[in-house]
C-alpha cells in the first residue's frame, strides 16, 4: 500500500518537476538572448552603427565582419562543433561578451558531439553554440544570394536603417535545431509575404525545444519566448544529421510571423 501511493505521489510531482525545468531553462535561454544582444549593440556603438554580417559573403577579407564563422554539423573531425576557441573567441564580438561562452547556447539543447581528435577525444561532450543571426540582418556579407527571388528583400548593413518593421519587431538572433543548424545564419523564406501565403515554406527551422517554442531576441534588445503554432515547424528531430534546408509549408502561421519579424521589400 504504501509503495503504490508512493508511485502515485510521483506520478503526480513529476510532470511539475518538468515543468518547472523547463520554464527555468527558458528563463535561462532568455537571459542568454539578451547578454548576446547586448554585446551585438555593444559592437555597434563601436563600429558607427555597422552590422556585422549573418555569414560569409563572396570576399575572405570580408570575414573579419561575420558575427561566426565555423559550419555546425555532427562530424566528429569538425572542432567548430564543440571547441569554443574555433569560431566563438574568434567572434567579432566575442571582446563584448564578458569572457561568457554559455550565452551562446540555449540550456535545453542537448545536442552532443564525441571528436575524433584533441584533448576531448572520444568524450561526449555538448555543441558549443545553437544562436544564429537573422540573415537580413548583414546577409551573406550584404549580399542575400538569390534568396527569395533576389535583390527583392532589404538587407539591414546599418542600424539606422532598421525602421521597418522596427527595432522591436525585428529579430536579430534566434535559437534553431540542432539538426538544422550548420553556418551563422537562420534565413526566414520571404517567398508568399504578405498576401500569398500558400507560397510560404521554410530554409532553416527554428528551435522548439521550451514546450513548443522557441527564443528569439530582437533589435532593441528585448528578448521573448515564442511558442509555435504550426506542427510542420516541429517535425521530428534527426539525432545526429541535418534536415532538408527547404522545406514547403503552405499558410504556416509560424512562417508568417517571421517573415513580419526580419525584413521588408525594397523600395523601388
Amino acid at each position: 500500500m504504501v509503495i503504490a501511493i508512493i508511485a502515485i505521489l510521483a506520478g503526480l510531482l513529476l510532470p511539475s518537476v518538468a515543468k518547472a525545468k523547463t520554464k527555468g531553462q527558458g528563463i535561462q535561454c532568455l537571459n542568454n538572448h539578451r547578454q548576446l544582444m547586448l554585446a551585438w549593440r555593444l559592437y555597434n556603438d563601436d563600429n558607427n552603427d555597422r552590422l556585422l554580417f549573418a555569414s560569409p559573403g563572396r570576399d575572405p577579407k570580408d570575414d573579419r565582419y561575420v558575427w561566426v564563422l565555423g559550419w555546425m554539423d555532427f562530424d566528429p573531425t569538425n572542432p567548430s562543433n564543440w571547441d569554443v576557441n574555433q569560431d566563438i573567441k574568434r567572434s567579432p564580438l566575442w571582446p563584448y561578451c564578458g569572457n561568457s561562452v554559455g550565452i551562446w547556447k540555449c540550456p535545453a539543447d542537448k545536442s552532443t558531439i564525441k571528436p575524433a581528435r584533441g584533448p576531448l577525444k572520444r568524450q561526449v561532450v555538448p555543441r558549443v553554440r545553437s544562436m544564429s543571426m537573422n540573415l537580413w540582418v548583414g546577409g551573406f556579407g550584404g549580399e542575400d544570394f538569390g534568396l527569395s527571388g533576389g535583390g527583392v528583400w532589404r538587407i539591414y548593413l546599418k542600424a539606422n536603417e532598421m525602421i521597418d518593421p522596427g527595432p522591436a519587431r525585428t529579430f536579430v538572433l534566434l535559437d534553431m535545431r540542432e539538426d538544422s543548424i550548420d553556418i551563422g545564419n537562420f534565413a526566414t523564406d520571404m517567398t508568399g509575404w504578405p498576401d500569398q501565403p500558400s507560397q510560404t515554406g521554410f530554409y532553416d527551422l527554428p528551435a522548439s525545444y521550451h514546450n513548443r517554442a522557441g527564443g528569439l531576441s530582437f533589435a532593441d534588445g528585448h528578448s521573448e519566448i515564442k511558442r509555435w503554432l504550426d506542427e510542420r515547424t516541429m517535425p521530428p528531430l534527426v539525432k545526429g544529421g541535418l534536415i532538408p534546408d527547404i522545406l514547403p509549408s503552405p499558410n504556416n502561421k509560424d512562417v508568417i510571423w517571421l517573415q513580419e519579424r526580419c525584413t521588408r521589400k525594397i523600395k523601388e
